[in-house]
C-alpha cells in the first residue's frame, strides 16, 4: 500500500472504502476541542511519515462517511472533558459497530454525553471504555441504561470498579424506577464477551453481579483476571456457571484464591465446549493441578505459568492432552525439570502437539542440557509459530550442548516465526 498522510478531507465525497476513522489530537492545538484527522493516501513519493492537518469541521467530515464502522480514539488524554465535541455528531455515522475510547481520561460529563449519543448508533456491537476511572459510580448507571441491545462486547478493564459498581452492573434499576433510563447487563441479551479484568476493588462484591449473569444466555467469554477475587467471590461465580451454557472462555488468572477452588470450578463448567481456562499465577496446589487435568482434553490453550507445583508433575497434564486439539501451551516459570522435558518430548513424538502454535517454556532454568536436547530432537511440532526458551533476566546459562539439536530442528519447523533464546550463551564463540 502507498504511504499515508494525515490530512484534512477536502473532498465532499471521501472514498467509499474508508470504514475506520482515525482521530489524533495534537497537544499543541490552540483549540479547546482538538479536531479530528482523516487518513488519506499520500501523493508524494517520499513523504514524511505523518503530517497532521486539522479538518475544518468535524460535522462536515462525519456526514460524508456513511459507511464508517469503526472509531478508535484510544490513548488520547486530551479527549477527557470534551468528548461531547465528538459524540454530538455521531448521528451522522449511525452504522458504527466498534467504538473504542480506552485511556482517554473520561469524566462523568463525558460518559453522560456518550450515553446520550448511543441512541443514534443502534448497530454498535463493541464498546471499549477500559482504563477510564470516570466510568464508575453514577456514570456507569446512566450509561448501562442506554447501551444498544445488539452490543456483543463490553470492555471495562482497569476502570477502578468497586463492589458497588458490581451491584450496578447486575441490578435492573428500571424495574424499580421505570421512568429513569438506567439499566444493567440484563438489558444486553446479545452480550457475548464481558471483560472486567484488572478491577481489584471488585473483590468481596462479585456476588452482587454473578447472580444476574444467568440472564446473559449468549455469554461466551468472561474475563476477571487480576481482580483480587476472594474465596466468596469465586464460590458465587461457581454457583452460576452451570447456567452459562454458551461459555467457552473463563479467565481467572492472577487471582491467587482461584487455586483453591479448581475442582468445583471444573465441575461446574461446560467442559466439552471450553476453549480457554488460564490459571497462571493462581497458586495452584497438587490437588487443584490434578483437577485441572480434567479440563485439559478440551482446551485450545493451556496456561499454568508461574505455578511452581507444575515442576516434576508435568506428565499429569501432558497425558491428558488430546491429539491435534491444543494450540497454545504456556509453562513459563513453572520450575520444570529435565524429566518434565523428556515427557514433553515423548508427547511430541506421539503427535499430540502437531497443531501447537505457541510453546512458552521461558524462565525454567532448572532444565538440564539433556532435557532441551530431547525436546528439540523429538520433532512433531510442524505447526509451531512461536517458541520461547528464554531464561530469567538475572540468570544465564550455556547452550552449546543442545545448540546442534536446535539447528537440526529448525528445518522441521516451517511455520516458526519467533524463537526467543534470551540469556542462553553459546560458549563456543568465546
Amino acid at each position: 500500500p502507498p504511504p499515508y498522510l494525515l490530512t484534512s478531507s477536502s473532498s465532499s465525497h471521501p472514498p467509499p472504502y474508508l470504514l475506520t476513522l482515525l482521530f489524533l489530537f495534537s497537544p499543541s492545538s490552540s483549540s479547546s476541542h482538538p479536531p479530528p484527522y482523516l487518513l488519506t493516501p499520500s501523493s508524494s513519493s517520499h513523504p514524511p511519515p505523518y503530517l497532521l492537518t486539522p479538518s475544518s469541521s468535524s460535522p462536515t467530515l462525519l456526514q460524508f462517511l456513511p459507511q464508517l464502522e469503526e472509531v478508535d480514539i484510544s490513548w488520547n488524554d486530551l479527549i477527557g472533558g470534551c468528548l461531547k465535541a465528538l459524540t454530538s455528531h455521531l448521528h451522522h455515522v449511525g452504522g458504527i459497530r466498534k467504538l473504542r475510547l480506552c485511556s482517554c481520561r473520561l469524566d462523568t460529563d463525558d460518559v453522560a454525553a456518550l450515553g446520550e449519543a448511543l441512541g443514534s448508533v443502534l448497530l454498535l456491537e463493541i464498546l471499549d471504555l477500559s482504563w477510564n476511572s470516570g466510568i464508575r459510580g453514577g456514570a456507569l448507571q446512566g450509561l448501562l441504561g442506554k447501551l444498544p441491545p445488539p452490543l456483543r462486547e463490553l470492555h471495562l478493564v482497569a476502570c477502578q470498579l468497586t463492589a458497588a459498581d458490581a451491584a450496578v452492573l447486575g441490578t435492573d434499576f428500571n424495574a424499580y424506577r421505570p421512568q429513569q433510563s438506567r439499566g444493567s447487563l440484563r438489558c444486553l441479551p446479545a452480550l457475548q464477551e464481558l471483560d472486567l479484568s484488572c478491577n481489584k476493588s471488585l473483590a468481596g462484591g462479585l456476588n452482587r453481579l454473578t447472580l444476574h449473569l444467568t440472564h446473559l444466555t449468549h455469554l461466551e467469554s468472561l474475563d476477571l483476571h487480576l481482580c483480587c477475587l476472594k474465596h466468596t467471590d469465586l464460590e458465587a461465580l461457581i454457583q452460576v456457571l452451570p447456567s452459562l451454557t454458551a461459555l467457552t472462555e473463563l479467565d481467572l488468572s492472577s487471582n491467587k484464591e482461584a487455586g483453591g477452588v479448581v475442582h468445583p470450578l471444573v465441575s461446574a463448567l461446560p467442559l466439552t465446549q471450553m476453549r480457554r481456562l488460564p490459571l497462571n499465577s493462581c497458586s495452584l496446589n497438587q490437588e487443584s493441578f490434578t483437577a485441572l487435568a480434567l479440563a485439559v482434553p478440551y482446551l485450545r490453550s493451556v496456561d499454568v505459568s508461574w505455578c511452581k507445583v507444575v515442576g516434576g508433575r508435568l506428565a499429569l497434564l501432558l497425558d491428558a492432552l488430546q491429539p491435534s486439539v491444543i494450540l497454545e501451551l504456556r509453562l513459563s516459570s513453572c520450575e520444570l525439570t529435565t524429566d518434565d522435558l523428556h515427557h514433553l518430548a515423548a508427547v511430541c513424538r506421539r503427535g499430540c502437539l502437531s497443531s501447537l502454535r505457541l510453546l512458552d517454556l521461558s524462565y525454567n532454568g532448572s532444565v538440564g542440557d539433556d532435557g532441551w536436547t530431547a525436546l528439540l530432537a523429538a520433532g512433531g511440532l510442524g505447526s509451531l509459530e512461536e517458541a520461547d526458551l528464554s531464561l530469567r533476566p538475572s540468570s544465564c546459562a550455556p547452550c552449546s550442548a543442545w545448540l546442534p539439536a536446535l539447528l537440526g530442528a529448525l528445518p522441521r519447523l516451517p511455520a516458526l516465526t519467533r524463537l526467543a533464546l534470551q540469556r542462553h550463551i553459546d560458549e563456543t564463540n568465546f
